[in-house]
């Protein structure tokens, strides 16, 4: 079969097709699942440009949208046909966090989904949402699990809440539409007002090109009539932190998902400490958190948004998009 895989020194023009051995029958347990899309986030382009370690011909890609074609003895949840979608925590079934790495994520401690055909335990998927194709589905692996955990599930979210996200990439797109579909109100920020243009006609009530406006925390919190947001979707990481205190309300909440300015840096403690806000560092979710997102995006009739779709022989110049910060929500890959 085919599959895409990251070669040795890595980056972007290392990727290359190989020939894999087919998996074949699924085990007790397992189920065989014809992939057929996928799509990317930075925690993809990290392993296969060299930021984060991986062995030499790793098949990339966390995320995973396909059709089961055979079933394993004792699997009763799915059916020959039915549409799944991966996990990127297998081994998190349910309750509170117990995993802190990436050993067991598809896609960097085990190969990913940027293949044909994957023969894994049933539990490492869910269902698809209904109507979603391959890529669509894909999207909710990590960026939108990773965006309804911080709203939902940890967040606790309720009509009437207001929600500050940074960017327009797929985390904070996916806030976006979660966030409306509840009844809150959003403030968006970029660098494009191309792209804010864009969120406003998602539902976006405020948005900021922080460009222009340096002091964007100050400015939010002016948006909420001097109190602060709910919410805090934090992608940044150190060099947007101290704006995201000053933007939060006191007792509010502030999930640190991403580091898209570095993996370490100095932290307003005091301004913290002013705020009593609670600071969560968090990493997508478990198998029950996608299942429940799943059931709320077919009661809501969201769909994601995706911005463009590639080949899988078309990988390197995906992520090269990616690498341009030009997207608004996802980059698909398809096949």
């Amino acid at each position: 079969m085919k599959a895409m895989v990251v070669g040795t020194p890595r980056g972007l023009d290392r990727l290359r097709i190989e020939d894999r051995p087919d998996p074949g029958h699924p085990g007790p347990g397992e189920i065989r699942v014809a992939v057929h899309g996928s799509s990317l986030n930075f925690h993809d382009y990290g392993v296969v440009s060299g930021i984060m370690p991986c062995g030499d011909g790793r098949i990339p890609l966390a995320d995973g949208g396909g059709v089961v074609e055979a079933v394993g003895e004792g699997v009763h949840e799915f059916a020959v046909g039915d549409a799944v979608v991966s996990c990127f925590f297998p081994a998190w079934q349910a309750g509170p966090p117990i995993i802190g790495d990436f050993s067991g994520t598809p896609g960097d401690g085990i190969d990913g989904f940027a293949q044909e055909y994957v023969v894994r335990p049933a539990t490492a998927f869910t269902r698809a949402p209904k109507g979603y194709d391959a890529v669509e589905a894909a999207t909710i692996t990590t960026a939108g699990l990773t965006a309804w955990r911080a709203l939902v599930v940890d967040g606790q979210l309720k009509a009437g809440d207001t929600v500050l996200l940074l960017g327009t990439g797929g985390v904070s797109i996916w806030a976006l539409q979660i966030a409306k579909a509840m009844g809150a109100r959003v403030a968006i920020t970029s660098s494009s007002d191309e792209k804010l243009e864009r969120a406003r006609a998602l539902g976006a009530d405020f948005t900021l090109n922080y460009r222009s406006e340096a002091n964007w925390g100050r400015a939010i919190r002016d948006w909420t009539g001097g109190i602060g947001v709910d919410h805090v979707v934090e992608v940044g990481g150190p060099g947007t932190l101290a704006e995201s205190i000053e933007a939060v309300r006191v007792g509010g909440h502030i999930s640190l998902i991403g580091v898209l300015t570095g993996v370490g840096g100095e932290v307003p403690t005091a301004a913290l400490m002013g705020r009593q806000a609670r600071l969560q560092g968090l990493i997508v979710g478990s198998r029950a958190d996608q299942q429940a997102f799943v059931a709320a995006l077919e009661a809501t009739g969201i769909r994601p948004v995706v911005d463009r779709r590639f080949g899988l022989e078309q990988l390197a110049d995906a992520f090269r998009y990616e690498e341009s910060g030009s997207h608004f929500g996802k980059i698909g890959v398809e096949w």
